[in-house]
């Protein structure tokens, strides 16, 4: 028995297996996010404590296959053979056992110690198919364990399972080599005997392995042995007369030939292991598809579902809304009952409760727009989203696959950018990345509720609606601009699966949720914390006590005076000292130099500087705005007192909704921007941050000038 303690487990499984499920059940909330050596795809690790063992798991990004097509696979697949983790868990959905063990046999013909963890077992007990997990542990050699990972169900006995295996290593399992077929087994043989004479180093993986991917041309590992084999002649004409050999005698592609032996072994182990072949599991998803997918009916079903979130958004998030925003202005009237009148008094109630508190208060809007969209993927719908738009995405050169990291850029656009691995091609990930600042994120959403509500009343909810909705033609548009002129090469072809229709586990809803607002919350404490002192210091600094001590005075006298105009006059006058102050302070001058830029689009110089800041983050341009307008103490509530203003400052209809279509297409935030340097390089990353803010500019022109044209 080893006496090591430690134990690294890698979580291998298909997109939509409950791989995420397992995860989230065996590590609680022992979890953290981070990147995998060398490149930006994101994993989690989770640690926890069982058996007297400290375990470590590795959840690997969802892939059907280790062929390395695609980023995520490499990643896998690389993780794999250079970090050896002491066992895998491979998590199956068993509901297509077929599928999922074409990954099994790639990660048992690595040589790795595998758990087989057939998941979603109530879905197979409701179907009334029979599988014999004991017979298909014999098949693959490898422990075979049943769980329910959305109930937790059969997850301790996976963990002494996987104890076990690492404690007897080969004496309680052994992998048979996986057969592709008499012809290519000869030839696998004969190559393996001839690396295992050459000499040649494998670590991470076994010869068997290595001689299969060889003869399938794996770019990837002849990159690795290239030097040795050419080294090597005995060896080198060995593998080139097996392939040759393949295509003579298979009239196949080596890859496709091999590719072909373990679809053919695989389904010869479903033969066995499946006694009892159910009614097929999928046919009431298929049934519900008929509608939810129909080429004409299917469209404005969508639009109705993604309608529906946006006004629940907008509606049900009003309550907790208005309780945060009088507990923000509470907390102000306290610390400055508290302190006595001067810098620190202002700046912690009106520069970092004011200016935080204006972002944070739309807290419940985006928490609810993140549950509506983790029940659109928890249900399954959300790869029906993407099948629907396949065709539609093919107009803008791109296909459904390419849909699901603009869905995802509702919420934030930097996790979406980095879902763009998953796409194969190049071109694909370019074309995506360069739409997806189009799309409104989350961010952008407290800057469309406060200046919707503020300026359309009821209407307010189809107002927001309506920028999503602009947004995504945008970017219909402009992608066929692309396709004209900078991207000119094909779009590749995809096959989307569409898994079957769940109901949402109330844990998996929230944990997702959660997972999206954490990125918004840590915003809170860091960039728009700080963009907060930093506005707040450029609006109050420098003062000019001339003019200063005439209003102060002024003022005196109203109060000493006690009249019926009086308070009103006060009121005024305080507004006007307001307005001085900032117009004469550091952030007022870089307004007025600004200004004419945007002066032709119905902006003034408070948003144009609240568009400035608002490359630090979306959020940051409502607490631009909060601190600007609201450095004195208001007996009003916050948001209230903000839209008030910003209609007493001239601004209108017109210019409010000129002023959110230049919100949602101009230049993303510094992390997006960032992270279309790490994904596509500082080419692109220049382009987009040119060529959004020009097309900003051009949209948001014309839109407030022809609504003036008539009469808006």
């Amino acid at each position: 028995m080893s006496h090591k303690k430690t134990i690294k487990i890698a979580l291998a499984g298909n997109p939509n297996s409950g791989k995420t499920s397992i995860f989230n059940a065996l590590t609680g909330a022992h979890q953290k996010v981070g990147n995998f050596p060398g490149v930006t795809v994101e994993k989690r690790l989770g640690h926890i404590r069982h058996e007297n063992y400290d375990i470590t798991i590795v959840d690997l990004p969802g892939t059907y296959s280790l062929t390395a097509q695609s980023l995520d696979e490499k990643v896998a697949r690389d993780y794999l053979i250079n970090e050896t983790p002491d066992i895998v868990i491979n998590v199956i959905d068993t509901g297509c056992l077929e599928r999922s063990l074409y990954l099994t046999t790639q990660l048992i013909a690595m040589g790795k110690d595998v758990v087989v963890d057939l998941n979603m077992w109530d879905e197979v007990e409701k179907s009334g198919e029979i599988i014999d997990a004991e017979k298909l542990s014999q098949l693959i050699g490898a422990p075979v364990v049943t769980t329910i990972g959305s109930r937790e169900f059969g997850v301790n006995n996976l963990l002494s399972t996987v104890i076990n295996l690492f404690e007897n290593g080969n004496s309680f399992h052994h992998h048979p080599p996986i057969s592709y077929g008499p012809l290519l087994d000869d030839l696998i043989v004969d190559i393996t005997d001839a690396i295992a004479q050459s000499g040649i180093n494998i670590s991470g993986t076994n010869d068997r392995w290595v001689a299969v991917k060889l003869m399938e041309n794996d770019s990837d590992v002849w990159s690795i042995y290239r030097d040795e084999i050419n080294q090597n002649d005995a060896l080198k004409e060995k593998i080139n007369h097996a392939i040759k050999h393949i295509k003579l005698t298979i009239s196949l592609d080596p890859e496709i030939a091999f590719e072909e032996g373990r679809m053919g072994y695989v389904a010869g182990i479903v033969r066995e292991v499946v006694k009892t072949k159910s009614v097929n599991r999928m046919q009431l998803s298929m049934l519900i598809d008929r509608f939810l997918t129909h080429p004409v009916f299917g469209y404005p079903l969508f639009l109705v579902i993604m309608w529906l979130i946006f006004n629940a958004t907008f509606t049900f998030g009003q309550y907790p809304m208005n309780w945060i925003d009088n507990g923000i202005h509470l907390l102000q009237s306290f610390i400055s009952g508290l302190l006595p009148a001067g810098p620190v008094s202002n700046l912690l109630s009106d520069g970092i409760i004011g200016g935080v508190g204006t972002v944070i208060v739309f807290l419940p809007n985006i928490v609810i727009l993140f549950l509506g969209i983790s029940l659109l993927e928890d249900s399954g719908y959300m790869a029906r989203a993407a099948f629907l738009t396949d065709k539609p995405m093919h107009f803008l050169g791109l296909h459904g696959k390419s849909f699901i990291p603009m869905l995802m850029g509702f919420g934030c656009s930097v996790p979406a950018i980095m879902a763009t691995r998953t796409l194969e091609s190049h071109r694909d990930r370019i074309l995506t990345i360069l739409l997806l600042p189009m799309i409104s994120c989350s961010a952008k959403l407290p800057v469309y509720i406060l200046i919707a509500g503020a300026f359309f009343g009821v209407y307010a909810g189809h107002v927001v609606f309506s920028l999503y909705l602009f947004g995504i033609v945008t970017a219909v548009l402009i992608a066929r601009v692309y396709l004209r002129t900078i991207i000119r090469e094909k779009s590749t072809s995809f096959v989307m699966e569409l898994p079957p229709y769940r109901w949402p586990t109330f844990k998996s809803v929230i944990i997702h949720m959660w997972e999206r607002t954490k990125i918004y919350l840590k915003k809170m404490g860091s960039v728009i914390l700080i963009a907060s002192v930093i506005l707040w210091f450029l609006g109050y600094f420098p003062r000019n006590n001339n003019y200063t001590r005439d209003y102060d005075l002024e003022i005196k006298q109203y109060q000493q005076l006690d009249t019926a105009g009086s308070a009103e006059k006060i009121r005024e006058l305080e507004r006007n000292k307001l307005s001085e102050d900032l117009e004469y302070s550091f952030i007022g001058r870089i307004g007025k130099v600004i200004e004419p830029v945007f002066q032709p689009l119905g902006f003034n110089w408070q948003m144009s500087v609240a568009l400035l800041t608002g490359f630090a983050a979306k959020e940051v341009v409502v607490s631009t705005l909060g601190v600007l307008y609201q450095l004195g103490e208001e007996a009003e509530k916050s948001t209230q007192s903000l839209a008030v203003k910003l209609k007493n400052d001239g601004v209108t209809g017109l210019s409010a909704y000129s002023f959110l279509v230049f919100i949602l297409l101009y230049t993303a935030c510094v992390a997006t921007v960032l992270a279309i340097k790490r994904e596509i390089g500082r080419k692109w990353m220049s382009f987009s941050i040119i060529f959004q803010t020009l097309l900003a500019w051009i949209v948001s022109f014309v839109i407030f000038n022809a609504g003036k044209l008539f009469g808006l």
